[in-house]
């Protein structure tokens, strides 16, 4: 015969009483993740715009695409993707009052995927970047933006990975890419991933159609540098090697010989020879390893280091030829669109 368990009556009472605990403290938990993301969204969405362009080429859509931006000054300067505002006639902004102004295009970088507009009006909510530094993996991430044209769609999830690097459209490698699960559909582009706190902390760019929960935002790190060079100048200026090169590994016994720190490199496949570039010490067939006696450890790495400071100057690169290292000087000129 089963034996049948007894309960007293206090003991029925202090077991319902810590089931009724646990569930409020459930509630209590999704009480403060609500009231986070409701907080937020509040805070942000003022700053969100609705962006529809009209294209000089047309599209598979037609002559008109759109996307998301942020205003990031009362002034009316605001930041999208390159390739939302990208070939445009005319670009129309729609803030969230229902107000709308025509844009002018400000600059635009493609190696970055980032664009700066303006719309002439003034006292407009803004919003700022967040150090990248502060992040964690796992934390809280909330993405605003206009999908299919619904506008200010909010969608959360996680910060999945920090430091991804991403190939932009252009060939170009992006250093600094934020990888979330919060969800992103065509519209999100441009639109502004932010925190807890309501600060920027990456500009959603990029998704991956075959996979679930794997989209990418540019870091506010890389975003808030090439924004202001924008401003500033209306491009970003970038070093040019007149070099076309693959990722190559090196041989073991290559590396222990010349004791390499890296073991890869760019191997050159081309070499353009243009007047503002200084490259006749570079040959076919030569492996970049280091660039001022930093090592290079493929295309992406040189990339970094061809930034505007390296323009017109002089730089020391270390090269393997015919499998024995040797240092050699190069100009770089400046990369032209």
């Amino acid at each position: 015969m089963p034996h049948i368990l007894q309960i007293s009556d206090e003991e029925y009472g202090a077991i319902n009483q810590r089931s009724h605990l646990k569930v409020s403290d459930d509630s209590n938990l999704m009480d403060a993740y609500s009231k986070a993301v409701v907080s937020t969204t509040e805070k942000v969405s003022p700053a969100v715009v609705n962006i529809k362009v009209q294209k000089k080429v047309r599209t598979r859509s037609g002559p008109e695409a759109g996307g998301s931006g942020f205003l990031i000054s009362q002034e009316g300067f605001l930041v999208t993707n390159c390739h939302v505002a990208e070939n445009s006639e005319k670009i129309e902004i729609e803030l969230q009052d229902g107000r709308s102004y025509t844009a002018d295009l400000v600059g635009l970088d493609p190696y970055t995927d980032l664009a700066v507009l303006k719309i002439y009006t003034e006292n407009l909510p803004h919003i700022s970047f967040q150090n990248n530094a502060d992040l964690r993996v796992g934390q809280l991430s909330i993405a605003i933006g206009n999908p299919y044209g619904f506008q200010c769609t909010v969608t959360t999830g996680v910060i999945s990975a920090l430091g991804r690097t991403l190939q932009s459209r252009s060939g170009r490698m992006i250093d600094n890419v934020i990888q979330t699960d919060a969800a992103l559909n065509p519209g999100n582009s441009g639109g502004p991933l932010v925190d807890s706190s309501g600060r920027v902390i990456g500009v959603n760019t990029a998704i991956i159609k075959e996979a679930q929960g794997i989209c990418f935002a540019i870091g506010a790190g890389t975003a808030e540098y090439i924004i202001g060079k924008l401003m500033t100048n209306g491009k970003v200026r970038r070093g040019y090697l007149g070099i076309a090169g693959q990722f190559m590994q090196i041989p073991l016994r290559v590396i222990h010989y010349n004791k390499l720190r890296s073991g890869s490199g760019v191997k050159v496949e081309n070499l353009q020879k243009l007047r503002r570039i200084d490259n006749h010490s570079l040959s076919r067939g030569d492996i970049v390893v280091e660039f001022n006696d930093i090592p290079v450890t493929g295309i992406d790495s040189l990339q970094r280091f061809l930034d505007e400071d390296t323009i017109g100057e002089k730089v020391i690169l270390g090269i393997l030829r015919r499998g024995y290292k040797k240092e050699i000087e190069a100009v770089p000129g400046e990369l032209m669109e």
